[in-house]
């Protein structure tokens, strides 16, 4: 039996996204509810797979089962594909197996021609209607099958509202709209050097190809990378007999939400045109009205309206987003899908959906992204800034946030500003899905068009950046690069500040400040720390970075790393003093110059814990890096030390490395000179007694860097353990701690169950551990690693995700070693990886104890921890 390649609607159920796509499995699921959806027939992502493996081309088998559902499709609705009497016409629609928003295609009306053009004007007695559907078809067409630019046609229309003083497509006459169509396939026949296509079946057959195409287009292939989509799901094709909402003023169309995606309120939120079709809505050309006026406007259709999104989200227990079309007065309902929101309405919509009794804490936590919290940690306006700022106008809050950048017009102009270190924020009349690049890399964006569901505000709050919409007193002119509000002009690198909490739209950068972390926010992560396993640890070397993670809910400081300490000013001319000395006591001098300041590093740090577990690695990076090498700073450090240049020359030829990453560094540095961690343990344990004699609970642990030897440890460990002991015996006083040390090397991965009898913990550097293990300069590897990801050699950088594969086999491995002759030992990560979803995912499951990741990444971290822990136990 040949393979099923297409399912009418009757056939499928939401369950079966992975072969029908999203929209199709939805379609078929509200077509099993006995919801009005227009009839129709989903072509499958397993048909997406093999059109790729076909040349791009649609076979034989395939075009039969096509048109074998088209017949059906004729029967059900009465209708035939082509009619000059009551043709059927149908969209032509992509549906991804995870939902996409604006990155790719549709085609609507498709079926029309010169012919069934007049059956439709004549079955519907409404010839505007008919060629107002022609001439959109034509144009949509030709963009998306045969990628001639949208722009040819725009032209057209303009020039045509222009001559007949048309403010509004509404405003155009049936005559008016023939006369586009004829000039329309025109552009047509120049672009293509042949006619419009009039057989419907032909143009179905292009539609198809062009959104199974459209699945690798550069802007979908850009949203998949940034949302972590598979590039072998493929996309389904859904073909559905179409329903008008351009049939005059009692049709329209309209995007709802059944709450309120940007702040996650209760209530039914939305827009709608009248006389208009779907695009007309999302692309931002007309500024639609709010759903609510539609109650007035048509009370009926809105109580069924409302009845049918409620049902939607109890029936799919989340938020839902309804595309629907009014033909004539009768509601229908073209899509329904989780909807896209804010991290903030995320995390509102789970905790009410919970308390609604809809969901499990478990499937709260597991319905909002561990990344897109990132959004909720970033500062807002200073409202006392705000009040000393000019404000420029004020449009639509339709992507919460608050954003200062440089005004630009162009994506590509945009994008270039950034790689330059700029910050941007990009100011267009509507966004389309064409602008992805440099929505991506902006601070903000700005429109004077569209509404709250336009493509800019949809795309913006998907990615989590601040977005003001529909700034209808905002003219942008993009071809001259201005931006007018009465009688003011901001130019291209002009710098303006948006709220998109607000709408508002100000002159020049507005102060920001941090956020408040409260209310659901603070009821989410109290569920995900009774969750999870993983105890989440920061990365902090000031006490200002530990209070910031303390506040973000971490367990404590995992990496402190002391050379950070060693570069401010007030301390850096003892240090290079220190590493200029050419024998002990010189050195020891220039030590015990370092060491009050250390001190009172560790004691504020300690401070900022209060009570919190702190992990302090000593000195690691080789020696060389704290000498100056340009010959004016090698002069002032002459003269402020009072010796001769040629001594800091002859250092820094000492010194020189042909690979520091494998050279001098790390403990190495002492075996070499224990002076210099002896200076470090003593300045972390007067730390330490001082706190504790002022009430102040401390928990330090010592963590020596890049040991790949359990000799080699141990000998620094004496050391330092002779120091600590001198400074307990001097105050009369002792502080638990612990020594450790960090895994960076494969040969210490490999003897772990040696290492582990004289470490009191591991803590995985995975950033070394990687670079070590592959044999990549982290610092250089960017030159080809981006060749690798788009060559499909890598999937990810492994810097930024653990390569489980390789580097995660090394470190499973030497967490069993290190456990089976050390039970009590305690293991953890403390590289980059420490803060990244998929990379915690495997770090649960291995039964590490802790990760440890920037202050910031801390909520992302423990929210991927609580989510590893519950996917853990379903399994």
């Amino acid at each position: 039996m040949a393979k099923k390649y297409v399912y009418s609607f009757k056939e499928g159920n939401k369950d079966m996204r992975s072969l029908l796509g999203g929209k199709g499995a939805n379609l078929a699921e509200m077509t099993n509810l006995n919801l009005n959806v227009p009839n129709g027939f989903t072509v499958t992502t397993e048909a997406c797979n093999r059109f790729y493996e076909e040349n791009e081309e649609i076979w034989q088998d395939l075009e039969n089962e096509i048109i074998s559902h088209l017949h059906e499709l004729e029967s059900s609705t009465g209708k035939q594909f082509g009619s000059t009497e009551n043709p059927l016409l149908v969209s032509v629609r992509s549906g991804a197996v995870q939902s996409m928003p604006g990155m790719m295609d549709t085609i609507l009306n498709l079926g029309l021609n010169d012919k069934s053009v007049i059956g439709l004007a004549n079955k519907s007695s409404n010839e505007r209607f008919a060629y107002d559907s022609y001439r959109r078809f034509i144009q949509m067409f030709s963009d998306v099958a045969m990628e001639i630019p949208k722009a040819y046609f725009d032209s057209v229309l303009d020039s045509v509202k222009e001559e007949n003083n048309r403010d509004k497509d509404t405003e155009l006459t049936a005559d008016e709209l023939k006369e586009i169509v004829e000039k329309y396939k025109k552009v047509y026949k120049r672009e293509m050097n042949e006619d419009f296509p009039q057989d419907p079946i032909t143009q179905l057959k292009l539609a198809t190809k062009a959104v199974f195409k459209s699945w690798n287009n550069q802007r979908a292939k850009i949203y998949r990378k940034l949302n972590n989509i598979d590039d072998k799901l493929g996309t389904a094709v859904n073909i559905q007999s179409m329903v008008f909402g351009n049939m005059g003023e009692n049709s329209g169309t309209g995007v709802a939400f059944s709450r309120n995606p940007a702040t996650g309120d209760s209530n039914v939120f939305g827009e709608y045109l009248m006389n208009a079709q779907g695009e007309d809505v999302v692309a931002g050309i007309r500024t639609p009205k709010e759903i609510h006026t539609l109650k007035e406007q048509m009370p009926e259709v809105y109580k069924e309206f409302e009845d049918t999104i409620k049902r939607l989200e109890s029936h799919y227990k989340d938020m839902q987003d309804l595309e629907f079309t009014i033909e004539e007065g009768k509601l229908f309902i073209l899509q329904t899908r989780n909807g896209k929101r804010t991290s903030s309405a995320a995390i509102n919509i789970a905790v009410d959906l919970v308390n609604e009794g809809l969901i499990s804490k478990e499937e709260a936590i597991m319905r909002v992204s561990p990344d897109s919290i990132s959004q909720l940690l970033h500062p807002n306006f200073d409202p006392e800034d705000i009040k000393k700022s000019t404000l420029i106008s004020k449009g639509l809050a339709a992507s919460p946030g608050a954003a200062s950048g440089k005004i630009y017009f162009t994506s590509e102009k945009a994008k270039l500003a950034a790689q330059n270190g700029e910050k941007v924020v990009i100011v267009r009349q509507e966004t389309s899905p064409e602008d992805i690049e440099g929505m991506i890399i902006a601070e903000g964006i700005l429109t004077s068009r569209g509404g709250m569901t336009s493509h800019a505000a949809v795309v913006a709050r998907g990615m989590g950046k601040c977005c003001v919409a529909g700034a209808s007193e905002v003219k942008v002119d993009e071809e001259n690069e201005v931006m007018r509000v009465d009688s003011r002009e901001y130019h291209t690198g002009d710098i303006i500040s948006i709220d998109g909490s607000t709408g508002e739209i100000f002159e020049g950068e507005v102060k920001k400040i941090n956020p408040t972390l409260s209310g659901n926010f603070e009821i989410f992560m109290k569920w995900v720390d009774e969750i999870k396993r993983l105890k989440i640890k920061a990365n902090a070397d000031t006490p200002q970075d530990a209070t910031q993670a303390i506040e973000f809910g971490a367990d404590g400081i995992g990496l402190c790393r002391t050379e950070h300490m060693f570069f401010k000013e007030n301390r850096i001319i003892a240090v290079r003093e220190m590493i200029i000395a050419k024998n002990i006591i010189d050195r020891k001098k220039a030590l015990d110059k370092i060491i009050p300041f250390q001190r009172d590093d560790f004691y504020k740090m300690f401070k900022a814990l209060n009570g919190h577990s702190f992990t302090i690695r000593l000195l690691d990076p080789p020696l060389h890096e704290f000498i100056p090498h340009n010959e004016e700073d090698i002069k002032k450090l002459a003269e402020e030390l009072n010796i001769d240049k040629k001594v800091i020359h002859d250092t820094i030829i000492e010194l020189a490395e042909v690979n520091p990453m494998l050279g001098h560094r790390g403990l190495r540095l002492a075996v070499t000179y224990p002076e210099i961690y002896r200076m470090q343990v003593r300045a972390i344990m007067e730390a330490a007694i001082k706190c504790k004699k002022e009430g102040i609970s401390v928990h330090p642990e010592i963590m020596i860097p890049l040991s790949i030897d359990r000799d080699e440890l141990n000998f620094v460990k004496k050391e330092i353990m002779e120091e600590i002991n001198m400074v307990f015996e001097e105050n009369s006083e002792k502080i638990d701690y612990k020594v450790g040390t960090m895994i960076e090397t494969p040969r210490a991965t490999i003897l772990a169950g040696e290492i582990a009898k004289v470490a009191d913990f591991f803590s995985y550097g995975t950033n070394d551990l990687t670079q070590m293990t592959y044999g990549f300069s982290r610092d250089d590897s960017g030159k080809f690693i981006n060749e690798y990801i788009r060559k499909g050699i890598f999937e990810k950088s492994p810097f930024e995700t653990l390569d489980i594969k390789g580097i995660g086999y090394l470190i499973k491995m030497c967490t069993e070693n290190g456990r089976a002759s050390n039970p009590n030992i305690q293991i953890g990560v403390c590289g980059e990886t420490g803060g990244d979803p998929q990379s915690i995912k495997f770090y649960n499951e291995i039964n590490l104890d802790y990760v440890s990741c920037s202050p910031y990444r801390v909520p992302i971290a423990r929210l991927a921890a609580a989510q590893a822990e519950i996917e853990r136990k379903n399994k």
